[in-house]
């Protein structure tokens, strides 16, 4: 029922998956639903991290202010310092609780993503960031 789940240097117990819908429904937990804005700012957090919120808005062509601030409460990512910019903006970026809810067991599992050409891009994988810091 349980298993033991580790990234980096990190260890947690965690339910089996195959057990999951049993503990949710001893807990009352719903599965976490994300709105397409939310899923969006979140691809991009989790293959351009670390990423200013500036950025994301120049990828999404949005303002992300509200979507930033619930996946930051949601503790899908977190502030992970500030780029060495004019203004300082705050870098951000994916956390263990991302990971489990994708069932994640680091980022190098993140799907490949492509350009609308089909060429591969480049990853967080691929730039070495290997599991989320807390």
């Amino acid at each position: 029922m349980l298993r033991l789940q580790n990234a980096g240097d990190e260890w947690q117990i965690v339910t089996a998956p195959d057990h999951a819908p049993q503990v949710a429904a001893y807990l009352g937990a719903d599965r976490l639903r994300l709105s397409p804005a939310s899923l969006e700012t979140l691809a991009v957090v989790a293959y351009r991290q670390p990423v200013t919120r500036a950025e994301v808005e120049a990828i999404r062509g949005v303002n992300c202010d509200q979507t930033i601030y619930t996946l930051s409460s949601r503790r899908l990512i977190e502030e992970r310092g500030r780029k060495e910019t004019a203004g300082r903006p705050i870098l951000y970026g994916t956390t263990w609780e991302f990971l489990e809810c994708f069932g994640l067991g680091s980022l190098h599992e993140l799907p490949r993503a492509l350009t609308p050409e089909g060429a591969v891009l480049e990853s967080v994988a691929g730039r070495g960031a290997a599991t989320p810091d807390r």
